[in-house]
């Protein structure tokens, strides 16, 4: 069963607003980081140029659109009564930006004391951001699957940022012995599994069957999905560290576990949207089916380079899984989300001041569909060109300028929604005032 939408718990408008705008600025850096190191950037995923992008789209890009979508899914999905979220979001924001430009700056400029300021401003933010999130989904009366799935991404979310926090640490303060490669991998699989892939499993559950017109997920794949993958990072994260870091053939066994699941969800739903009752496709849609299908190509390539290890050894082998997960699965179901938050956020907001005579425009006109369908066969582009840049380096340049001007695309559309919503307010306000006079 679904939970009930209450939508008057939503937080102000620019709350989540200010996350939304913020995320793809990251990813226009993260593209010219690429067009700048070139074929250098593609040599591993040690290298620097690699580090500094891989952190720009996941704690940049990905962390600031899920943090600003939580503040409001949260409150209005699971009813919960989020406390102060203006405050939260002005604490929480300008921290998390901060941390991130640190964190960056700290792979490309290889200076040891930005990672140590870096870990603190993410402890310190992320460390509010968790406990106001935490109260809120534990003490909320609401019930059903998604609230279960969202407290466990946020459980997620603490044990990568714990372990993300004493990386950090180690790497500013050059450690030498610390089993870096284990932790490191740890890291990786919880806040790719734990946090990212657990947050938009439990978001699913809702905004696939709500807003994709498909049948709801089945019930024991919504109470086995969650809890198995809970269970696969659990056993494996606990044996690797018990094994410290070395390879073990039931790893790998696990391993397997973990991407049937993983491949089983992707499965489904683009199953249940084969299944719709409207025939009618949109953007959001396209975007689903596509990350889908990267998930899909995901498990299939870990399962590949897990068999033929002399192909899976291959230095570029987890650039390609990365590309797969973070812009083919990650980005893709966030741009889609923000082209129907947005609108529908605007719409909410602007109902709640409507007059008969200045209605709110129809959520299509809030961004034109001839601009999110430009943007997002950029973004298509630029997968293409990514996934084809780890096979050959030289086209390392191209992929990271089309990418840059697709999320500039992306920022124009999301700056574009945000203007509309303002004109529209202030026409609104203008008509009242005009009637009381």
């Amino acid at each position: 069963m679904l939970p009930i939408l209450s939508f008057e718990q939503a937080p102000p408008i620019s709350v989540p607003y200010r996350f939304f705008l913020t995320a793809p600025l990251f990813g226009i850096v993260a593209g010219l980081i690429l067009t700048w190191y070139g074929p250098a950037a593609l040599l591993s995923r040690w290298s620097s140029g690699a580090l500094a992008m891989t952190h720009l789209i996941v704690v940049d890009f990905m962390l600031q659109a899920m943090c600003g979508a939580l503040l409001q899914f949260v409150a209005v999905v699971a009813g919960a009564n989020i406390w102060r979220p203006r405050l939260v979001a002005t604490v929480v924001h300008p921290l998390i930006t901060t941390g991130a430009v640190l964190l960056a700056s700290a792979f490309v400029l290889e200076w040891p004391p930005l990672f140590l300021m870096a870990a603190a401003t993410f402890a310190i933010s992320l460390g509010f951001f968790l406990t106001v999130m935490a109260f809120a989904l534990l003490l909320t009366p609401a019930r059903g699957m998604t609230i279960h799935v969202l407290r466990l991404a946020i459980f997620g979310l603490l044990v990568t940022l714990v372990l993300g926090v004493i990386l950090a640490c180690v790497l500013g303060l050059q450690q030498t012995g610390f089993p870096l490669l284990m932790f490191v991998n740890v890291h990786v699989a919880w806040g790719l599994g734990g946090w990212a892939l657990m947050l938009v499993i439990g978001v699913s559950f809702l905004v696939v069957p709500m807003f994709q017109l498909t049948p709801a997920y089945p019930v024991w794949l919504t109470r086995v999905l969650p809890l198995g993958l809970l269970l696969v990072l659990s056993v494996w994260s606990m044996h690797l560290i018990a094994a410290n870091g070395e390879a073990q053939a039931w790893q790998s066994a696990v391993g397997f576990a973990g991407m049937l699941l993983a491949g089983l969800y992707a499965i489904t739903t683009l199953w249940l949207q084969l299944r719709r009752r409207r025939r009618l496709t949109d953007v959001t849609f396209f975007y689903w089916r596509v990350a889908m299908l990267a998930l899909l190509g995901y498990a299939l390539s870990w399962g590949l380079f897990a068999a033929l290890p002399q192909l899976g050894s291959h230095p570029r082998a987890p650039l390609w899984l990365g590309v797969l997960i973070l812009p083919g699965v990650f980005l893709s179901i966030i741009i889609g989300m923000l082209y129907k938050i947005m609108p529908f956020l605007n719409w909410l907001h602007l109902q709640r001041i409507v007059s008969a005579k200045t209605p709110p425009p129809n959520m299509k006109q809030m961004i034109p569909e001839k601009a999110m369908r430009g943007q997002m066969t950029m973004h298509f582009a630029a997968l293409a060109l990514l996934l084809a840049a780890v096979l050959w380096p030289p086209l390392a340049p191209a992929a990271g300028m089309v990418f840059a001007a697709s999320c500039i695309w992306l920022e124009w559309n999301l700056i574009g929604a945000v203007r509309i919503y303002k004109r529209f307010k202030v026409q609104i306000l203008a008509d009242a005032a005009s009637r009381e006079s």
